[in-house]
């Protein structure tokens, strides 16, 4: 089981957005389940694969927007004789419907690069890339510090890898003078693996009006509660975002702590162990497995 999910949280559309991304990138859907009288009322959850990477996402109301604060960089490489055209295709169907932040052209760190949110609001760059070193993924989610947090990306880096075991640093680069809006020293880019899933971390300087939020949230699946327990210590810093295994860091960023066995029971087909689970974790904070499996065997 992939330890590390990125998790969508849409209005109405996780359905329809998993089967998009999906027909646009190749992968596939893997299960959806709903859910009953919960506080949002009855909600799609749907898990997706893109490029053999596990997502996950939920239809839940209009809580959260998404906005660029997390975007999916999406690699293509240019060795391949397809690359230049398959990032026309995906720009083009990425971008109806949705919103330019950068046109895709040329800039000084690729012959092909944009940044486009698409019509869910989703933000996505896709970039024409020769990785050098160890490879990486074709998809990696990249974490924008901005505005409070501008100057902070080389410390939460620092903060993730000394939370995360197993984790690495990949590269970091730094913004070097005249460089403006950014400020000197700043992370320029920087890349880290965290329980073998890759992530990207930069600073943003100049006025953004957007921060990280509970729209896109990383999902820590655990074998034990142990598990749970460290990393909710490790992690949690707003108490009042505590709530159903959900927290938020001392940056704003959204984690799910969650227990590995969590992925069967929410996709059983029996009906009456779904609603006894549902109505066990939506009284909890931190997920108690115990108490978990209790309602899910209907031995509570």
């Amino acid at each position: 089981m992939q330890k590390l999910v990125p998790h969508l949280w849409f209005d109405k559309e996780a359905v329809e957005a998993a089967k998009f991304y999906t027909s646009i990138f190749g992968g596939k859907v893997t299960s959806t389940t709903q859910l009953h009288n919960t506080p949002s009322g009855t909600v799609d959850i749907v898990s997706f694969k893109l490029f053999g990477q596990q997502f996950a996402a939920i239809s839940a109301g209009p809580l959260f927007k998404f906005n660029p604060s997390i975007s999916f960089i999406i690699n293509f490489d240019p060795s391949r004789e397809d690359a230049g055209k398959n990032i026309d295709v995906v720009w083009k169907k990425l971008s109806q419907g949705g919103k330019v932040l950068m046109p895709l052209q040329e800039y000084p760190w690729s012959k092909r690069y944009g940044w486009v949110q698409d019509k869910y609001g989703l933000s996505w760059q896709l970039i024409l890339t020769n990785p050098k070193g160890e490879e990486r993924p074709n998809i990696v989610p990249s974490l924008l510090f901005v505005g409070d947090n501008y100057g902070k990306a080389e410390e939460a880096v620092k903060f993730y890898l000394s939370v995360f075991k197993p984790s690495k640093l990949g590269a970091i680069m730094h913004y070097g003078p005249g460089q403006e809006p950014n400020k000197e020293g700043t992370v320029m880019f920087s890349d880290l693996n965290l329980l073998g899933y890759w992530i990207t971390a930069m600073d943003g300087g100049g006025e953004h009006q957007f921060k990280f939020n509970e729209a896109i949230s990383f999902i820590i699946n655990c074998d034990t509660q142990k598990g749970i327990d460290y990393y909710w210590k490790k992690l949690s810093a707003v108490p009042e975002a505590e709530q159903c295994g959900w927290l938020k860091d001392k940056f704003g960023v959204s984690w799910q702590i969650v227990p590995s066995v969590m992925d069967k029971m929410m996709q059983t087909k029996d009906e009456k162990k779904l609603t006894r689970v549902t109505e066990a974790f939506l009284k909890m904070k931190k997920f108690d497995v115990d108490k978990l499996k209790k309602a899910f065997e209907g031995k509570q």
